[in-house]
């Protein structure tokens, strides 16, 4: 096991199947151009051999399929069932929802139970303009046979001033009267929005703003997290839960154990760092070759994670996942 002078190590790992994305979001990519496939992705073998050998070599517990949007991913099936078999405690899937209702039966037979939505506003006008792409009324539609199916959904929210702060309150309730759990997410300073540009501060709504706005219509208190979560948990008594994961505001950096493994084989340490790390021509040795070199590898991943807080970071986080 390979930890840290904090204490830190890597269990969670998320996995971008592909750069690809039907979606250009304004908060992740500058030009409104959809994000496609790099000509040197890995097979999805390759990647899922990946996950074993960092499961041996760094103790992965936990793995997240992410982007791009995985769901547009040629690879999607034949990763997942290359996954089957692995020793994990949990597989799970963040996805924008818009074929989330095409490919459900796939990701049922695979197994997986939770899935993360990325879902900025109810609004169809302003789901168009911050999306740039898709439909909205597909995600709903997406969501409600997920969950009518049993499985457990988290929305992801970005809110953002002048864009969709106006919709914290109607997203919220839609997600408590359906059970769902809402995450916002403080815009974070990466690609186009690295550093402290009148784009990022324009934009930025913080922990304390979210917290009063909910606040003039619900009641409701922080609880407990696990130690290396993103979020801050709040419940709303009765009704259900919300979280922040306020990377400005609260930053989790001292307890972060997130590693991610992009779909050319680069593994991440930290969105905040510069650094990365080439694997995939380790992936395609025998696990007794592989295994040392990838965990002198590990070690410098690790090293490049921030001491307290996030610093920002030029990569564009449609790259790497979320």
């Amino acid at each position: 096991m390979i930890v840290d002078r904090q204490g830190r190590r890597f269990r969670n790992l998320r996995v971008s199947l592909t750069a690809a994305c039907n979606y250009a979001c304004t908060y992740c990519v500058p030009d409104g151009k959809r994000l496609v496939a790099a000509q040197d992705e890995l097979p999805a073998e390759t990647l899922a051999r990946g996950v074993a050998y960092l499961i041996d070599a760094a103790g992965i517990e936990r793995v997240r399929i992410t982007g791009g949007e995985p769901l547009v991913s040629p690879r999607l099936q034949s990763f997942l069932a290359a996954m089957a078999g692995l020793r994990l405690a949990d597989l799970t899937l963040t996805t924008n929802g818009q074929l989330l209702a095409r490919k459900l039966p796939l990701l049922q037979a695979a197994g997986i139970r939770r899935l993360n939505v990325s879902l900025d506003t109810l609004d169809p006008l302003a789901f168009r303009r911050i999306a740039r792409g898709g439909d909205l009324a597909t995600v709903l539609d997406g969501m409600e046979q997920a969950s009518a199916q049993g499985m457990a959904i988290k929305v992801n929210m970005v809110p953002m001033r002048g864009q969709n702060l106006d919709q914290v309150l109607p997203l919220l309730e839609y997600c408590l009267e359906r059970g769902f759990e809402l995450r916002f997410i403080e815009l974070m300073r990466m690609g186009h929005l690295a550093g402290a540009g009148q784009a990022f501060t324009q934009q930025f709504v913080g922990l304390d703003e979210i917290l009063g706005l909910i606040g003039r219509h619900y009641a409701f208190r922080r609880v407990e997290a696990p130690a290396d979560a993103t979020a801050l948990r709040y419940e709303v008594p009765g009704t259900g839960r919300f979280g922040v994961i306020a990377n400005e505001s609260e930053p989790f950096c001292r307890a972060c154990s997130r590693l991610r493994l992009s779909s050319t084989g680069w593994l991440h340490g930290c969105l905040s760092s510069g650094s990365r790390h080439f694997v995939g021509d380790l992936l395609q040795q025998p696990r007794h070759l592989a295994l040392p070199a990838l965990q002198r590898i590990l070690v410098k991943a690790l090293a490049d994670k921030q001491e307290l807080a996030f610093a920002g970071g030029v990569t564009v986080m449609k790259v790497i996942g979320g």
